[in-house]
């Protein structure tokens, strides 16, 4: 008698096995720490500068009604060694603008970045206009970039005397690596001995699971959830004096986030955004409208030809409809129901999107929804 025996899987296959079921499952639910959190003290800066567009085709300021545009251009002009102390000074050329631009961390000196152009004054448009030399300022007070170059405005208008045509914002540009950075901001990030990641979006659970995957991924405790948005990660020996590694390595680490039951709403444009952990206890719901539709319908009524009495009159006629929604039922939603399910319960109710958000701040008021409202 033969017996066949089944080939037994080794332990490796057996666990490449489970893992390539549980694979596409977890996946699509983990994000990156990458993608999470950012490392605190690697951030942009803003900056602010004021200045002047010159080249403009007659949409340039009303240097009548923009006192700071007519002092601006007298002032600069008189830094060029040009006397321009004249009430005859009558320009359509220049425009004052605020000019902004975000400093990347680590920017070094000579390194290009954007800026933003936006009009300050009564200009029309700043189309083929050229900013002249602009210092951009700090929070504190410095210079850190220096702005020049020719406005790209994608917006414009046109017209005549009886009509306009404006697409877009004529009197907003940019100019591509139009500024140089001319002081830098010293973070030596190397050196630390201590990283902090801040979490996009607070919540003790991710914080703990962040600092859990850390330390299983470097082998010891060196990660710690401080509180919901941050997460405390002391340098190994393996990693001493190469933070920047660490870092590269642990951005990659995934992560299953959670997140609070919450549900967002825009009451302006009857937007409802509803995370999947909304859940709400046992509840009745009955949603009608009580419609009254007036129509008015006069009709003229005239004598009979020839006829020796009566005149012409109009006759009032009115019909009135009411429409009270009878067919609409109530409807009762069991405890625990998911947001597929609320959402199915809802739309069979026939109710729109704004008679939903009266619904659910009423089921809230209820006790009966478990999540937060928030109204934008």
């Amino acid at each position: 008698m033969f017996r066949i025996r089944r080939p037994r899987l080794t332990r490796l296959a057996a666990l490449a096995l489970a893992a390539a079921l549980l694979w596409p499952a977890a996946a699509g639910a983990q994000s990156r720490i990458k993608d999470i959190a950012d490392v605190e003290g690697v951030r942009d800066n803003m900056l602010v500068g004021y200045g002047l567009v010159v080249g403009l085709n007659g949409s340039g300021d009303d240097l009548d009604d923009s006192v700071f545009t007519r002092e601006s251009l007298i002032g600069m002009l008189q830094r060029l060694g040009v006397n321009a102390r004249d009430d005859d000074l009558d320009t359509d050329n220049v425009a004052a603008v605020m000019v902004t631009a975000d400093l990347p961390p680590f920017s070094r000196q000579g390194t290009r970045i954007d800026v933003s152009v936006a009009a300050l004054g009564s200009a029309s448009s700043l189309l083929g206009g050229t900013l002249l030399v602009t210092p951009l300022l700090g929070a504190d007070g410095e210079v850190y970039a220096v702005a020049q170059g020719s406005v790209n405005v994608s917006g414009f208008s046109a017209g005549g005397a009886a009509q306009e045509v404006v697409k877009g914002v004529p009197t907003n540009g940019r100019i591509p690596n139009g500024a140089i950075v001319e002081r830098e901001i010293d973070f030596q990030l190397a050196e630390l001995t201590d990283v902090h990641l801040q979490l996009r979006n607070p919540d003790l659970t991710t914080a703990r699971r962040v600092a859990n995957a850390v330390n299983s991924f470097v082998g010891s405790q060196a990660a710690r959830s401080l509180d919901p948005a941050t997460v405390r990660i002391s340098v190994p020996q393996s990693y001493d004096g190469d933070t920047v590694a660490l870092l590269t390595d642990i951005e990659q680490l995934p992560i299953a986030t959670d997140q609070a039951a919450k549900v967002v709403i825009d009451e302006s444009s009857g937007v409802i955004v509803m995370g999947s952990n909304v859940r709400i206890s046992t509840v009745a719901i009955a949603q009608g409208n009580l419609t009254i539709r007036v129509t008015e319908t006069p009709q003229v009524s005239q004598p009979a030809p020839f006829a020796q009495q009566g005149e012409t009159a109009v006759v009032p006629r009115t019909d009135v409809e009411v429409d009270e929604d009878e067919e609409r039922k109530m409807a009762v939603l069991p405890e625990g129901v998911s947001l597929q399910q609320l959402v199915d319960g809802l739309n069979a109710l026939g109710v729109g999107p704004r008679d939903m958000i009266s619904i659910l701040q009423a089921i809230k008021a209820a006790g009966a929804l478990q999540a937060e409202i928030e109204v934008l």
